[in-house]
C-alpha cells in the first residue's frame, strides 16, 4: 500500500476539519494504518490560524473516543496541492473556493466532497455547527464518522 496523505477542508478549521482529523486518525490507527496513511486539517480562510479547535466540537468529539489536538491552519494552495492525494471539503462552498484555487485544474482529480463517501447519511453536504446548539455538532460528527469510514474503504479497497 502506498502512503496516502488526506487534508480535510472547512471553513475555519475549527469545527469540521479538525473533527475529521482526529475521527480518521483513530480509523486509520484501529486498522493498523498509520504507517501508510496521514491525515492533516486547514481553513480556506485564515481566521482561526494558530488557535485550537472550537472547544464545544472537542467536548462533543471527546465523548465520542477521538481526541482534536489539532492547530487551525489555512490551505495552501502553492504546497497543498502537491502534497496531499486526497482534499477532502466539508461544504458546498468549500468545495467552490478550492477548486477556484486550483487555476489550471490540475488537482481537479483530488478534491472531493466528504458527503461522497458517506454510506447511511444522505446529505448535500457536512453543515457548520459554529451556530448550532449541542445536535448540531452531534449531527455533524455522524456524518464526518460515515464519511471517513467511507474513505478508508475506498483508499484501503484502491490500493491493495
Amino acid at each position: 500500500m502506498k502512503n496516502t496523505k488526506i487534508l480535510f477542508v472547512c471553513l475555519g478549521n475549527i469545527c469540521r476539519s479538525p473533527a475529521a482529523e482526529a475521527i480518521m486518525t483513530k480509523k486509520i490507527n484501529e486498522a493498523g494504518l498509520q504507517w501508510n496513511i496521514s491525515v492533516d486539517s486547514a481553513g480556506v480562510m485564515g481566521y482561526h490560524t494558530g488557535e485550537q479547535a472550537d472547544m464545544r466540537m472537542k467536548q462533543h468529539a471527546n465523548l465520542r473516543g477521538y481526541e482534536i489536538t489539532s492547530i487551525a491552519r489555512r490551505f495552501n494552495p502553492d504546497k497543498d496541492f502537491d502534497e496531499f492525494d486526497f482534499i477532502i471539503t466539508m461544504d458546498n462552498e468549500n468545495f467552490s473556493d478550492i477548486n477556484s484555487k486550483d487555476i489550471e485544474g490540475k488537482y481537479s482529480n483530488k478534491i472531493h466532497k466528504m458527503i461522497e463517501f458517506c454510506t447511511t447519511n444522505k446529505v448535500d453536504e457536512v453543515p457548520d455547527p459554529y451556530y448550532d446548539g449541542k445536535e448540531g455538532f452531534e449531527k455533524v460528527l455522524d456524518i464526518l464518522e460515515d464519511g471517513c469510514q467511507g474513505l478508508l474503504y475506498k483508499i484501503t479497497i484502491n490500493t491493495n
